[in-house]
This record gives structure tokens, sequence and C-alpha cells, in this order.
């Protein structure tokens, strides 16, 4: 098994350019992939990061290269200030200097480039929660390049404008206050501190892994350790002033590539029967996996598992 750890400087239309941090596990020695099986690309969720797959990298690495890399905002990539669509909707040159709108249009296209870039070859898109979401849009952008797409407990990302039709009706009411709230500096950078803590983060993994294996002190620390750079805060400003972009429902309906669903049955947040009302709606769903006792993220929860069914899905190229 031969591990690689790099950075891709990824270029930007303005010639403007953000490190990214991946790493690679292939029995080969040789990162750069050419077999005939496609390429798996890992895709981890909000708050984590490329090491979220620790148990996934190695065991896939001996059936094909596999690749996993941290979306802008998060892990070792650069961390960039935040710009919102309203700042630069104004044209505010002085907030957004320097800025980025965090976006699943910016992750996607972060995942398409690396694969063209690094991986040059056909791949086989994997993503846990908001990952599920970035790699139907990378998906998209990859066209016949991506030969399929694994959800993991996908995001549906409630919070969304296009959502409100399924919320309480109060939430029409608050929901401009929360926005202004939402988008002051001060208090995205106080949320975000009071969150990053190994004590908060240990508590928020007892709900997301409902069994309890594998919350390690390991996790909490490959967990904690990158909110502690200068520029962490800003990815969770921009997110949790996401109020109109991408749902995974519109992307699945317009979407070419097969997709396989792998579902935790106890997740706390992404409801199972969500995944289940997919897979009779949308004809790219090839299939859907419920694991009884796992939570919001069963690849690292049930590494086990998750690991067997990917095995199957690439058995199938």
């Amino acid at each position: 098994m031969v591990p690689a750890e790099s950075i891709w400087t990824w270029k930007q239309a303005d010639g403007s350019t953000l490190e990214v941090a991946w790493q690679c596990h292939s029995d080969t020695g040789d990162v750069r992939h050419n077999s005939k099986i496609p390429a798996v690309v890992l895709v981890h969720g909000f708050g984590a990061s490329s090491n979220h797959w620790r148990h996934n990298l190695p065991v896939l690495g001996r059936q094909t290269h596999t690749y996993a890399l941290d979306l802008i905002g998060f892990g070792d990539s650069s961390q960039p200030r935040a710009l919102l669509a309203g700042e630069r909707a104004a044209g505010d040159r002085a907030k957004s200097s320097h800025a980025l709108l965090y976006s699943f249009d910016l992750w996607g296209q972060q995942v398409a480039d690396f694969c063209n870039a690094v991986v040059q070859g056909p791949v086989l898109l994997v993503g846990n929660s908001i990952g599920g979401v970035v790699a139907l849009r990378a998906a998209q952008l990859l066209d016949d390049h991506c030969k399929g797409v694994v959800l993991i407990d996908c995001a549906q990302r409630l919070m969304d404008d296009k959502q409100l039709a399924t919320q309480p009706a109060w939430m029409a009411w608050i929901r401009p206050l929360l926005k202004t709230l939402v988008s002051q500096r001060w208090l995205s950078t106080a949320l975000f501190r009071n969150a990053a803590r190994p004590r908060v983060i240990r508590s928020v993994l007892g709900q997301a892994y409902p069994s309890g294996k594998n919350v390690d002190d390991e996790l909490v620390e490959l967990l904690y350790k990158p909110t502690q750079r200068p520029g962490a805060a800003e990815a969770f400003r921009g997110f949790i002033n996401l109020f109109d972009d991408h749902l995974a429902p519109n992307l699945l309906n317009n979407l070419q590539q097969p997709v396989d669903l792998i579902w935790g049955q106890k997740d706390p947040w992404e409801p199972v029967t969500e995944a289940q009302e997919w897979a009779k709606q949308f004809n790219c769903i090839q299939s859907l996996t419920i694991l009884t006792e796992a939570g919001h993220c069963p690849h690292d929860e049930n590494p086990e598992e998750v690991n067997k069914q990917l095995e199957n899905i690439l058995g199938k190229y």
C-alpha cells in the first residue's frame, strides 16, 4: 500500500490560486490513475476533512486508486475570507477583496478540476453529508468522466429558501431576522468558536454516531485541529449564509450517471425515509443500502460494511 499526501495548486479564473490538500492510497505505487476500474474520489462533509475517510482510504486503495481531498475552507486547504451573496451583488470592493463565495458551485468545480488535473481518468465520486451535494454537482461538470456517484447520508439543507414550503409557518416570520443575524461576522465567529471545542465536538459526535463506535480521541482531534487555523471560521460563515443553492433532489432529477445510496437508519439529521423516497422518485438511483445501527457518518462508524458496499459497486465496472 502506497499512501501519498500532497498539495494541489488550483488556479482560479482571475489568476489567483488556492491550495487543495489531498491524499491518495494505491497498491500500484503510482498516484496517477490508469486502470479500467474508475478511481474513487471521496468528498467529506461539513466540518470534516479528507482524514474523515481514515478507515476507507487504505481498504479501497487495494482495489483502485482512492483519493480524498479537503474542500476549500476545511482541513488543510485554503481558507479564504467568506464573501456573502449580498456583498457580491452590492459590488462592495472592500468586503470582496480576496474573498470567496463559498457554494456548491465552488466546491463542485474544485472536485471536478481536481479529477481532471490530478486523477486524470474515470472516477466514482463518493460523498458524505454536504459532500454528497458536492459530488452530485461535480458529476454534472465532469459528465462522461464521472462513471457514478455514491451518496452517504446526503445533506438535504432544510434552511434553503427553496425548502420554505416544508417548514413550519412561523419560520417565514423569523427568516428575515435569522438571515440578518447569521450574516454578522461577529456572531458567526462566536458561534463557530463555541462549537469548535473538543467537548462540544465529542457531544455532537455522540449524536452523529448513535452506536458510539469509533468515536475516539483520534476522531475528535482530526475534527478539532483544523478549527484552530486562522481562517477556519470563514467556511462556517459562508455555509450558514447559503440560503439559495443547489439541493440534492434538483441535481438528481437531471443526473445522467448512476447513483447508489448508503444510509444510516439512525441518522438524527437526514431521515432515511427521505432516501427511500429518492430511491422511488429518481431513475438514476440504482440501489439503497440501509445500515440499521449507523447514524450520519456510517463510513466512519461502520466502515467494514460501507467498504463492502463500495467494493461491490466498484465490482460492477
